[in-house]
């Protein structure tokens, strides 16, 4: 019986040389015209990301707030496999899966007014694949490293195509000094090789760090596409969010400030995109940072 050779469309986790790619997938796969119209869509497929100002009334963020830090002083969801802790101190960097440790985050991430954007955007059914709750403490809230959140979905989890994206909502102010969310517009048309192995359980080191070891672009790279495209800054008020690209380029800073930069982070990914075998890593990232169960949202 011979064996399947499957195809990989986007190599990385190389050796040599790591040589940009274009993009073989579109950005907006529906064809539907609500709940986000023309314009919106057009700024998404062309820049990679769209701001959605007043998603949360001011009430919903203090309700979720409360939350947040409810399951930031739970010492059982401290001292589970979902939770991340800043490197440099006890404080909870993220905690992912929030849906299944918070009934009131569950409801939110499967609510119509997300899961709808979703399906318009994506053309299909959508599932969870990832959710978190960010935290970014004042004085000292540690950096996120630029990179293509797809190079590493589809290297350490095995998703065949960039079609998913991320909403990042708001719960704090985002100042251009408590670390905002930082991406490059256009990036997300073209995908970046990175250069080296997968270590194994490296997401242990990769969720924690400020300058991981595998999965960043090379600064060359990095610098012709803030040259030629800049970088834009996600600043806003509590309540906003941002939704970018699976392939966008983007980071943050760490924040040095007395404000506190938290977020509700999802990721949406259809599901005729489901994840398969790591296409660069030896065995799949954990469950609650990589969801291998598809069922949609409309489904739950």
């Amino acid at each position: 019986m011979t064996a399947t050779v499957r195809t990989d469309l986007y190599p990385t986790r190389i050796t040599g040389e790591s040589v940009p790619q274009s993009r073989i997938d579109p950005t907006v796969w529906g064809e539907a015209l609500t709940p986000l119209d023309k314009e919106q869509l057009d700024h998404y497929e062309s820049n990679g990301y769209l701001v959605l100002d007043e998603l949360l009334s001011d009430e919903e963020v203090q309700t979720y707030l409360a939350e947040v830090k409810r399951l930031s002083e739970d010492p059982a969801v401290r001292a589970s496999e979902r939770a991340v802790l800043e490197p440099d101190s006890d404080q909870m960097r993220s905690l992912f899966e929030v849906e299944k440790v918070s009934e009131l985050f569950a409801e939110l991430l499967h609510s119509p007014r997300l899961t709808d954007i979703a399906r318009q955007v994506l053309g299909s059914e959508v599932y969870i694949h990832q959710s978190r709750v960010n935290y970014k403490p004042g004085f000292g809230g540690a950096p996120f490293h630029w990179h293509s959140d797809f190079e590493t979905w589809h290297s350490e989890d095995g998703m065949p195509q960039p079609r998913a994206f991320s909403l990042s909502i708001s719960l704090t102010a985002n100042f251009p000094f408590n670390g905002p969310l930082m991406v490059i517009p256009g990036s997300h048309k073209l995908f970046f090789p990175t250069i080296g192995e997968t270590p194994p359980d490296y997401h242990k080191e990769s969720l924690q760090v400020a300058s991981p070891s595998v999965g960043s672009p090379d600064h060359r790279h990095l610098t012709r596409m803030a040259d030629e495209h800049g970088i834009a800054q996600i600043t806003g008020d509590a309540g906003s969010a941002v939704m970018f690209d699976s392939n966008m380029l983007h980071g943050s800073n760490g924040n040095l400030s007395p404000f506190a930069r938290s977020n509700i982070f999802i990721v949406y990914n259809s599901v005729e995109n489901t994840l398969e075998a790591p296409f660069a890593a030896v065995k799949p990232r954990p469950q609650h940072i990589s969801n291998r169960e598809f069922p949609s949202v409309s489904s739950t």
